[in-house]
């Protein structure tokens, strides 16, 4: 038996590869009668291909929880999701505006604070924000961006069209699972590469690189670039290793740093101390300096802030690039590009209730079970409230948080969001929600990843896409098509 595309039932919501009428989109056409073309023993097989290669290239992400870390085998599904390259490049050229004004907006927030002085957005939501770090003040990093790296999480409701979900700014992970979930594909799915339609991904790390040594306060023909981690315990340590590796950079914990008195960082290596121009820092902003932020730090490296502040090495992404991910300031997005870029955004936001506003407030209060609640600074899908899927007591609690700290939440309508079809237990496929983060790479030029990580909910029904929560992932194609 092979795949019987007419049980497919995607329900009320826009699917990625099957539309309403049960027929493959235009994008998806080939791999879905490639797909037809196999046995449910061959897709068997094919999934259990897949479920070794992992092993075998030892993708993996950790999940915290009450009995320890647990290592885990990254959740893959093989049927990849399809997207036109002509919707692509309307929502690259979306992705690469929100990016230049909100980079202009952080430079702004640390100087001049004239968006605040033009009542573009209140001055306490920057005084309350937990990741405005006064100690940024007066620092303008190289080219005024402070957010080199960014992930943008997107979905798309019934109309097909993308919405911003969320800005990730700080330090945002997933692009190493991009990368591998199509060298896991290739070797699946071999047959449809054959030919030039599916765009490329694999030139992230050249471009991460390129980027990174732009930064380098030395202008030299190989400036010492080093990736900075927390360490093995990490969620996202399979990460840090393996972009250190692509890049041929040093992946170093804090304490194989030093700053010394000329504000300089150096590396501990065997041969001594090498300077030190570049650091991608995967560790939040709390953990950098001990001088300065965390006391009780072991993560970082003592007089760091001195040493890009004295402007003897670079920071990617910058201290405080942050106060900008706050899901309160996201909902003043909108007026931030029309303000710095005097354009009307090309990607709209999910409308959002601030709670801080009295009448929000209230109508968030009164529709708890059809709203999803989030607070203002958390990430990984943690702290949330999906009002359809909670229970009375559940939401009373969340009642009683917003009462006590209206500032530090905002709901949003429960998205229809997108579904695709996935391969579950039976081996027969399944629509699952699903989400996607393109990465974001600035500096002097935009570089944006040719589609990006899609993380799906691999629970019937669920909403909730992020690893940590039980999500998976798959494969993402930008199907080369001619634009009108």
């Amino acid at each position: 038996m092979s795949i019987e595309w007419s049980k497919y039932v995607p329900g009320n919501f826009y699917d990625e590869l099957i539309d309403g009428d049960i027929k493959p989109r235009p994008t998806a056409k080939k791999l879905v009668e490639y797909l037809q073309s196999l046995s449910t023993e061959e897709l068997k097989r094919r999934k259990q291909l897949a479920e070794a290669t992992i092993q075998e290239m030892g993708v993996s992400f950790t999940v915290y929880s009450d009995e320890g870390n647990i290592d885990r085998a990254w959740p893959f599904d093989i049927i990849p999701r399809t997207i036109s390259s002509c919707q692509w490049a309307k929502t690259e050229a979306g992705l690469k505006q929100r990016l230049t004004a909100l980079n202009m907006f952080i430079n702004d927030l640390y100087n001049d604070q004239q968006v605040i002085k033009d009542g573009i957005i209140p001055e306490a939501i920057i005084k309350e924000s937990s990741n405005f770090r006064p100690e940024c003040v007066g620092m303008t990093p190289p080219y005024g961006v402070w957010a080199n790296i960014c992930g943008t999480d997107l979905v798309r409701d019934q109309d097909g069209e993308f919405y911003v979900l969320e800005d990730n700014l700080r330090v945002p992970s997933g692009v190493s699972y991009m990368i591998e979930n199509r060298e896991i594909t290739k070797r699946v799915l071999p047959e449809l590469f054959e030919n030039d339609s599916i765009l490329p991904v694999d030139g992230y790390p050249a471009a991460l690189f390129d980027m990174l040594k732009s930064l380098s306060p030395r202008k030299l023909k190989q400036p010492e670039i080093v990736v900075l981690t927390p360490g093995i315990f990490n969620s996202a340590y399979f990460e840090h290793s393996f972009l250190a590796q692509q890049m041929g950079a040093e992946l170093v914990e804090g304490n194989d740093l030093v700053v010394l008195e000329d504000d300089c960082v150096y590396m501990k290596t065997i041969s001594g101390l090498e300077r030190v121009d570049v650091i991608y820092r995967r560790i939040d902003d709390a953990f950098l300096d001990p001088e300065v932020f965390r006391k009780d730090s072991m993560l970082g490296v003592p007089g760091l802030m001195r040493a890009w502040k004295a402007g003897n090495v670079a920071l990617a992404n910058a201290p405080g690039a942050g106060v900008a991910d706050d899901k309160v300031v996201y909902a003043y997005v909108p007026d931030i590009i029309r303000y710095y870029l005097n354009e009307e955004p090309l990607l709209p936001n999910v409308e959002t209730y601030l709670c801080d506003d009295p009448e929000q407030r209230a109508y968030v209060l009164d529709n708890l079970d059809k709203l999803v609640v989030k607070p203002a600074n958390e990430s990984g899908g943690y702290g949330m409230l999906v009002g359809p899927h909670s229970t009375k007591k559940d939401q009373a609690k969340f009642a009683e948080l917003i009462k006590a700290n209206p500032r530090n939440y905002i709901a949003q309508p429960t998205l229809s969001l997108s579904t695709a079809p996935a391969l579950v237990g039976s081996g027969v496929p399944e629509p699952r929600h699903l989400d996607l983060r393109p990465f974001i790479l600035q500096a002097k030029e935009t570089y944006v990843t040719t589609g990006g990580l899609t993380r799906v909910a691999m629970k019937k029904g669920s909403l909730v896409v992020n690893s940590s929560q039980g999500g998976g992932s798959k494969d993402t194609w930008i199907v080369e098509e001619e634009c009108l």
